[in-house]
């Protein structure tokens, strides 16, 4: 039965293979599910209605696997995407799970490594592109330290970009016509992770050969584990020009990234990130980078993946209610008054906002009204309104 919460393919709701399949182990217990292969994780994805399934490259093939392995795991993956109506819109590569990038992998300081590191990501790409994605993700999890002896920051940063470039100008050699998304995070599983927040990479990719192939994948958990407002970052790369994709979950501020089912922290943040999504018309994917509990059977990660779906189409049916709203829409237009700006400057506008009078004491003395508005919005969340 459908509802207006019931995902279809328009919503462009994703999951990754790493998400789905994950089997609740930590770093103080053992799994607690048992495998489950990647076709059967796109059958499961069929099953609740998710548009795309995204992976890392190792994810689907393993690592010493021969071609000829790869080929046969490839062609059975394709085929389990079309028999459950799943599509494959983003790829990324696995630079952080082998021991060989202990000490990062486009950074590292061996440069064997850093050649092995851009190799496996073309291979990365290959694969990508066979499975159809357009968006490829770049997250840099043990580029950082634990000790800045190890080497200079700013020589990690002409590495980065050096391997960056070079992959672009792969990118135009193949045709792929890949958008590179960077994904940045604070810290875990190294110290400290270069690339800290979007910010960083917001100014990073101008300093690169090809930045207009390149643009940011936030996510909710990292800039949360930074105390940051995950909203307000989004926004500016959406301002860039630079908001390629997005990996929502739900996180608690100060903790180990919990990667929690969408909206199971934040109601209030989840509602006013969909809220922009939706005000602006974003129409990439909606990627679920989030994990069920470790409590759960597999019949709590169909619960999950639902839950991560349900919950932004209810924030998305919400905000669409908030905008509509007639007091709500009346404190806003209030507080912003006829929206007029200081406009583009010329030697007449400045003469003239010089010699412009303005009443401090009346403009500071109004009040507006935005703890009413704050309510107004608790009461459209919690459903009374």
């Amino acid at each position: 039965m459908s509802d207006a919460y019931t995902p279809q393919p328009a919503h462009k709701f994703s999951f990754g293979l790493w998400t789905i399949s994950n089997r609740g182990r930590d770093p103080f217990g053992e799994p607690v599910r048992e495998p489950l292969a990647p076709n059967d994780a796109v059958a499961m994805l069929g099953e609740v209605g998710a548009w795309g399934v995204n992976l890392h490259d190792n994810d689907l093939v393993p690592i010493d696997a021969t071609p000829s392995e790869r080929d046969r795991i490839v062609r059975e993956f394709k085929a389990a995407m079309q028999q459950h109506g799943v599509v494959c819109p983003m790829a990324t590569v696995s630079l952080f799970t082998d021991p060989v990038f202990r000490d990062g992998a486009f950074t590292a300081n061996d440069p064997q490594v850093r050649a092995y590191a851009v190799q496996k990501t073309m291979s990365a790409m290959d694969l990508g592109a066979e499975l159809g994605a357009n968006i490829f993700v770049l997250w840099g999890g043990r580029e950082g330290t634990e000790t800045d002896a190890c080497r200079r920051g700013d020589d990690a940063v002409k590495r980065l970009r050096e391997a960056v470039d070079f992959l672009c100008e792969y990118n135009i050699a193949q045709g792929y016509q890949y958008r590179f998304a960077l994904e940045a995070k604070p810290n875990e599983p190294r110290g400290d992770i270069y690339m800290a927040t979007t910010g960083n990479y917001l100014g990073f990719i101008p300093t690169l050969a090809h930045p207009e192939m390149v643009g940011v994948n936030p996510e909710v958990a990292h800039e949360t584990m930074a105390g940051l407002n995950f909203t307000h970052a989004v926004a500016q790369a959406w301002e860039a020009g630079k908001l390629f994709h997005i990996d929502l979950n739900d996180q608690n501020p100060g903790r180990y990234d919990q990667d929690f089912r969408f909206g199971a922290a934040n109601l209030r943040g989840a509602f006013f990130l969909v809220k922009f999504l939706e005000d602006v018309g974003y129409d990439g994917p909606r990627h679920f980078d989030a994990h069920a509990y470790r409590t759960e059977d597999y019949e709590g990660v169909k619960d999950f993946a639902r839950g991560c779906m349900r919950t932004y189409l209810i924030m998305k049916e919400k905000a669409a209610r908030w905008n509509a709203d007639a007091e709500i829409q009346a404190i806003v237009k209030e507080a912003h008054g006829d929206n007029a700006t200081v406009g583009t400057f010329s030697a007449d506008a400045a003469r003239a906002l010089a010699n412009r009078a303005f009443d401090r004491k009346a403009i500071a003395s109004k009040g507006l009204a935005y703890e009413r508005l704050d309510q107004l919005t608790n009461e459209i969340i919690l459903g009374v309104r």
